[in-house]
């Protein structure tokens, strides 16, 4: 081929390479002048899921000890079965009556707990410093008496419990001498003390009742003291006012008979187990959180009992003649429905003279300030006039 036809050839495809260049730049024109096509709709989002209530429980005592901390804890659980992912629940276990619990509690909230429990009584003052700083917050103080505009109180009326405890007591003691170990020396404590003592006499009028003070809510090598120390003054069947199990583990050793408190504690001595007066937290702690939930928590004071469903006696030993079972059971029904009632008058103290009188109820004013012993029991109330 001679030079000249090489160059023909080049200048040929070059033109063609130029043509298809336009046709395709041509052809893109027209394709960006076309109108554009209509776009999907896109799906509307499904609305966020509220974040679950934080919820934290400060405790006295450890989960493990079989009675009051014990039964906070199986209310909290009851809380989480009740809401399920709706709430989150945290604890802290061992909190010191003290300033530390102040610590405690501002941790709590810087954490986002919303719904804090406070479930001793020397948490009190505490709850009240720290509610003012976080007025988002809602506090619950377990067995006090002072209130803040975030803050509610509430109790169990666990002398309802103590009392029917006292009628299985005054049945079964052959000494006719009862023991009680007692924690703190507050109206809570000395009003069990004296409901328990009411109780017995009921079914016993010889009965008499020996107090001593561990100054404690838990410490069980303090409660075995105290309760072998009872034993040795003639004591036959124990109580306490205090949270663990040595109390009911000393009489079953010494081939005495005593109770559980706050939560079942059959299980710890059943040879010596005549009954449990126990304390159901979950309703009032599931009515809490739904207040919360739902916006309608308010301040307040609440003091719930048999009625609600708070208080009972149960794992009643077979020991227990049957007519006392009986008589018990019919109390509980009757504290139930109103109409029986057991701080009735007449009732006397120490000193003889009526502190109710004869016909006359005592009004949760009165029970909330009980300082004094009735007839039969022994000793002095500490710190009392």
């Amino acid at each position: 081929m001679t030079q000249f036809s090489k160059r023909a050839l080049l200048k040929i495809a070059g033109w063609s390479t130029v043509a298809a260049t336009a046709a395709l730049v041509g052809c893109g024109k027209k394709e960006e002048a076309a109108p554009p096509a209509a776009s999907a709709p896109v799906a509307a989002s499904a609305p966020a899921k509220p974040a679950p209530l934080k919820i934290a429980f400060a405790y006295v005592g450890p989960v493990g000890d079989g009675g009051w901390t014990f039964a906070h804890d199986n209310a909290r659980k009851a809380v989480e079965k009740e809401f399920g992912d709706k709430v989150v629940t945290s604890f802290v276990e061992n909190v010191p009556e003290a300033a530390d619990a102040e610590r405690v509690f501002r941790d709590m909230i810087s954490q986002g707990n919303k719904l804090i429990f406070g479930t001793t009584f020397g948490y009190m003052e505490s709850m009240l410093k720290v509610a003012p700083e976080a007025k988002d917050v809602k506090f619950e103080h377990a067995t006090g008496y002072k209130t803040a505009e975030n803050m509610r109180t509430y109790d169990s009326r666990t002398y309802e419990g103590a009392y029917m405890a006292g009628v299985i007591a005054g049945a079964m003691t052959k000494s006719n001498t009862l023991g009680i170990v007692g924690s703190v020396p507050i109206p809570e404590v000395v009003r069990n003390i004296n409901s328990f003592t009411l109780g017995a006499q009921s079914v016993n009028p010889k009965v008499k009742t020996k107090v001593v003070w561990v100054n404690k809510w838990f410490d069980p090598p303090k409660e075995t003291e105290a309760a072998q120390s009872l034993i040795n003054g003639g004591a036959d069947v124990l109580f306490q006012n205090t949270d663990s199990s040595a109390v009911l583990k000393t009489a079953a050793k010494a081939g005495k008979m005593a109770f559980g408190w706050d939560s079942d504690m059959s299980a710890y001595a059943p040879e010596a187990h005549l009954a449990s007066a126990i304390i159901n937290w979950a309703p009032y702690y599931i009515k809490a959180t739904g207040d919360a939930l739902n916006g309608t928590w308010s301040t307040g004071s609440v003091w719930w009992g048999v009625k609600e469903g708070a208080i009972d006696i149960v794992s009643i030993s077979d020991k227990v003649p049957a007519e006392i079972k009986t008589k018990v059971e019919t109390i509980k029904a009757g504290l139930k429905d109103g109409s029986y009632v057991i701080w009735k008058g007449p009732i006397v103290g120490q000193d003889g003279k009526e502190v109710v009188k004869k016909g006359e109820t005592a009004d949760d004013k009165f029970l909330g300030g009980v300082n004094f012993y009735v007839k039969g029991v022994e000793g002095k109330v500490p710190g009392a006039k």
